[in-house]
């Protein structure tokens, strides 16, 4: 009786115990709970805003769109300015920040690495340097920007509404000014930019391999260059353990867009659809806006950060974007002075470079001292200055968007344009990234353009880095405006890009041989040719098919060259001999064709590559289905050869990815289901600093269709987390554009404790879009932010 006496009362104590721990937990989540929700956005009632001259209406609609209409574009872009901080200033702020390589100040020593390099690649400088090239206008309209984000900084710094992630990190933001948005768009400008890795990659290809297996990593090799391939082999550059693959831009950033006319729709009027490629995360890219002012009537999306809307619509006209991804980034190989190694040769004489002092403070640590030398060509990429005596030969990097260039300029002219003639004459100042502009107008015209800055080369076609030591090699301007790829009204009744190639062999300029391999866009003219009476609908729909035309051309010619090495996966081959080649989330066979695709490359390169240059190359499946395509024809290539024969690589790749399968899922093929391993994510910046943090800040996996090379992007990684794909979906119908549909997942709201933080997540899996008006009354939550 005594022994169970003291049971009775250790377990007593046990309770009290863990009931009084759930109590302190409870009572810290509250506390937590209140502290992060005091920070949470105003959407209703009244705030005083100092820098208003007259005022301005803010409502947000049933999904989160703020609509924000001024009587004067002053007080329209400071209220713009200060509704995306409300909702968006950790993400503002920690943008900034890495694209002027300044994160280890408020998160420490672990970002130093990553703020050196974009030190070295000078976002930050490129867009001080611009700022000068604006316009007054477009300067006043930066300033008034930023004169609104500082007004919320302010208030929030006053009344302790900072965002918790401020809380979190240790450090109150900075004021936002003028270049803060020029340097976010340099930014996306090298997220979109160029292929600068995979020259390194061929460089030190040339350099590794005989001749014939270097040439299989070129995308095209340069027969024609020599000269250029014997300076590769002669001053060899160090690639390896030089870069961080983390930072290099995914290689499958892109979009679809494409525009109908009337001829072809059931209204009569075009049809415009968008859909940009890009990574997806918590919060979005992209922030969608509806602005209004006497003088203007624009709704779409902008990068937080930026005034205006970048992609959208007014009442008279309707645009869109993809990648056009043109060689617009050179190597150089540059030699150093053994004497001093911040001169280079040039034409027989040693110049000396601009050497930056760039000193990167460290959160908890001493600042470090760090220099960034540019040469005529532009910065030193290769860290040789600072780690070798005798640096040898290095790499400098010329890029059209180290130069003034004027995007926000054009942005704040499409937003008033309304028709062609207006729209391209914008465009002229649309210079980096180069885009393909999709256009439609409510006069029927539907037109096409790509645009920006693409290099004309005095030799060479961008494939190799080229000698730094002479003036034999360079650029000589660009290609001219008036002769950039152009098309309006074209007698098919419809224009589409899906980052694939738009020009053909008759064109005089060089712009790439990367482009994107040709489903996506094959897929998407298949539907607009099938038709004559599309509508809206019809766009929403293709937006999200799922059709696998990458099977369609391959998976034949894998599966017979297998069974021509084995027998033993008949079963398994019926089964996808039987597949309809749509990748829905429920099917087996997405996941097979896909697995096994993405092993390709490993099996066939990996062990040849040191670790960190496999990362950096780009392409992989390009190369590979190169060798397929070759050797499914007959002429089997060094690399196939050399590893046994098609037959052997294909039935090898195919048993390590059957072999992961069946490790994850099982053995029996009934069981597996493509969305199992194929599930959306949007992860947020600090959700891996801790499972607790993942758990409030990253929205459930949701299992998914569609993959990198659907119309219905969803790009994934080794784990089978779609991380890429539609960070925005468009589509305007010119019969009426009083609305348009959008679809921005996650949500709008960057705030945890906002309705609108991941209630898109679901909308972006099932591909319901939302109607956001442009006109009429819109219905929501109220915000009046009134002058002083």
């Amino acid at each position: 009786m005594g022994k169970q006496n003291r049971n009775r009362k250790l377990l007593k104590w046990i309770v009290g115990i863990v009931g009084g721990l759930v109590v302190l937990a409870a009572a810290a989540l509250i506390f937590v709970n209140v502290y992060i929700g005091k920070s949470s956005p105003q959407v209703e009632g009244e705030m005083v805003v100092s820098v208003l001259d007259g005022g301005a209406t803010v409502t947000r609609d049933e999904i989160g769109v703020p609509h924000i209409e001024a009587e004067t574009d002053a007080d329209l872009y400071r209220a713009q300015g200060f509704v995306q901080a409300q909702d968006r200033l950790f993400q503002m702020d920690l943008s900034r920040r890495q694209a002027s390589g300044r994160l280890a100040e408020v998160v420490g020593a672990a970002a130093v690495d990553r703020d050196k390099f974009f030190r070295v690649f000078s976002l930050r400088n490129a867009a001080e340097k611009s700022w000068s090239g604006y316009e007054p206008q477009a300067q006043q309209v930066l300033e008034w920007y930023a004169e609104g984000v500082n007004a919320f900084m302010e208030q929030a710094k006053k009344d302790g509404k900072l965002s918790y992630e401020f809380a979190l990190l240790g450090y109150e933001p900075e004021p936002w000014t003028p270049v803060d948005s020029l340097t976010i768009g340099k930014f996306m400008a090298y997220d979109l930019g160029g292929h600068w890795s995979s020259l390194a990659i061929r460089h030190w290809a040339l350099n590794e391999f005989p001749e014939d297996k270097a040439k299989e990593i070129f995308i095209k090799y340069p027969e024609d260059a020599p000269s250029i391939i014997a300076a590769n082999k002669k001053q060899p550059v160090q690639v390896a353990g030089q870069f961080d693959a983390s930072v290099i831009p995914p290689e499958f950033n892109g979009s679809n867009n494409w525009v109908v006319s009337g001829d072809k729709t059931a209204s009569g009027l075009p049809l415009l659809a968008d859909d940009p490629h890009l990574g997806l995360s918590t919060p979005s890219i992209w922030y969608q806006m509806h602005l209004k002012s006497p003088e203007q009537n624009v709704s779409g999306v902008i990068f937080a950060g930026i005034p205006g809307i970048i992609l959208g619509h007014n009442e008279k006209i309707a645009w869109g974007v993809t990648n056009v991804g043109p060689d617009v980034q050179d190597l150089y190989i540059e030699t150093p002075n053994p004497e001093d190694p911040t001169q280079f040769l040039y034409d027989g004489k040693w110049e000396q470079a601009e050497i930056r002092n760039e000193p990167i403070k460290v959160k908890d640590g001493e600042t470090e001292d760090f220099e960034v030398a540019v040469t005529r060509h532009g910065p030193i990429i290769s860290d040789v200055l600072y780690k070798d005596e005798d640096p040898g030969a290095s790499f400098s990097l010329q890029w059209t968007a180290h130069e003034p260039t004027l995007e926000l300029q054009a942005v704040l002219s499409f937003n008033k344009a309304s028709n062609w003639e207006e729209f391209e004459t914008a465009l002229e100042d649309f210079q980096a990234p180069a885009q393909n502009f999709v256009f439609a107008s409510v006069d029927g015209t539907i037109a096409y353009k790509a645009n920006g800055r693409i290099p004309i080369r005095k030799q060479g076609d961008g494939q190799l880095p080229v000698p730094g030591d002479s003036s034999a090699y360079g650029w000589e301007g660009y290609v001219p405006f008036d002769e950039l790829p152009t098309a309006v009204n074209p007698e098919s009744g419809f224009i589409a890009t899906a980052n694939n190639e738009v020009v053909d062999s008759s064109y005089e300029y060089h712009i790439t041989d990367f482009w994107a391999q040709p489903y996506r866009y094959e897929r998407i003219a298949e539907v607009l040719e099938s038709k004559d009476d599309l509508t809206k609908e019809d766009m929403m729909a293709l937006q999200m098919d799922q059709k696998n035309l990458y099977a369609a051309e391959f998976l034949e010619d894998m599966m017979a060259a297998v069974q021509e090495e084995t027998d033993e996966h008949d079963e398994l081959f019926k089964m996808m001999a039987e597949w309809d080649q749509v990748d829905s989330k429920g099917a087996a066979e997405p996941l097979v064709f896909h697995k096994w695709m993405k092993q390709l490359p490993v099996t066939m390169l990996a062990d040849e590559f040191p670790e960190d240059v496999f990362s950096l190359l780009p392409g992989k499946n390009h190369i590979t289905d190169q060798m397929m395509r070759d050797a499914f024809s007959g002429n089997e290539g060094a690399w196939v050869s050399e590893y046994g024969g098609a037959g052997k690589w294909l039935q090898d790749s195919l048993e390590t990815a059957l072999g992961e399968i069946e490790e994850e899922f099982g053995s029996d093929a009934g069981d597996w289901q493509w969305g199992d391993n194929h599930q959306l994510t949007f992860p947020h910046p600090l959700a891996g600093a801790s499972p607790i943090f993942e758990g409030f800040l990253n929205p459930d996996p949701v299992p998914i269709g569609g993959s990198n090379i659907t119309v219905q992007a969803a790009g994934f990684d080794g784990e089978g987390n779609v991380d890429h794909g539609a960070s925005w979906r468009f589509v305007a119908d010119l019969s009426d554009l009083s609305s348009a549909y959008h679809i921005v997942g996650p949500g709008l709201s960057g705030h945890m404790k906002s309705d609108f933080f991941h209630n898109q997540v679901d909308d972006w899996a099932e591909g319901n879009f939302h109607e956001t008006l442009l006109e009429g009354e819109v219905e929501g939550s109220v915000l009046r932010l009134s002058p002083e």
